[in-house]
């Protein structure tokens, strides 16, 4: 009972606080910011870290660091599959959401799954939050050890999506890290292997961030041209 009212008075808290945020923008004549949906697994809800070290934090602040206002929307729910990010998307699109970041998959091939189920998720995903012209940015990530033909299939869903839905893609989340020598390697992830430290988000982000100033200059085009 007690965790439900804290997680209550947390959501309250939060609408109130966008409210007064939109106010002041209203007030000062400053537009308000984007809003850029974050939708995805673990390794965008920042599990197993301190909240500020999180995937979206980190990559709030560096694009805050950059002079890019954003509101990142953090959908990022353990153990997500492509699938459950289908069944999510639609109630998260009504959040007058301005763009969208995809980051699912990993759980799929953690089970063992093979990428056409995924494919077909990830394309009514896609559908979905690039609808109406949405900026889209898709993310990828290496397929775990296994059968070289199945991390193949994997390895191409990817770019082919990406060109199918004209979005923003980044191949591989974890390129930066599996490109370091095995000791280091070690320093960027947690204790189960498999989700980043938090110097392994930063490093992360080091990638992310400029992908991430694409679709958001997207939104600037548009805005532009509208003028």
């Amino acid at each position: 009972m007690i965790a439900r009212r804290r997680l209550l008075a947390l959501a309250a808290l939060t609408l109130a606080t966008r409210g007064i945020t939109q106010a002041m923008a209203e007030a000062t004549g400053d537009p308000a910011p984007p809003r850029l949906l974050a939708l995805g697994d673990s390794l965008t809800g920042g599990s197993g870290l301190e909240p500020r070290d999180g995937l979206v934090p980190v990559l709030s602040d560096w694009l805050a660091a950059r002079g890019r206002r954003v509101e990142i929307l953090n959908a990022g729910e353990a153990g997500d599959t492509t699938s459950g990010g289908r069944d999510r998307i639609d109630r998260l699109l009504d959040q007058n959401v301005d763009a969208v970041m995809v980051e699912l998959g990993g759980n799929d091939m953690l089970m063992g799954l093979g990428p056409e189920q995924a494919e077909a998720n990830l394309d009514a995903i896609l559908s979905r939050a690039g609808a109406n012209g949405r900026p889209v940015l898709l993310v990828g990530i290496q397929a775990p050890p296994g059968d070289a033909a199945w991390r193949q299939a994997w390895a191409e869903l990817w770019p082919r999506l990406a060109g199918q839905h004209e979005v923003v893609l980044l191949p591989d989340l974890y390129a930066p890290l599996v490109a370091l020598p095995a000791d280091e390697l070690a320093q960027m992830l947690q204790r189960d292997g498999l989700h980043p430290s938090a110097k392994g988000v930063r490093l992360i982000v080091e990638a992310l961030g400029p992908k991430v100033e694409t679709l958001l200059g997207q939104l600037d085009d548009t805005a532009a041209a509208a003028e």
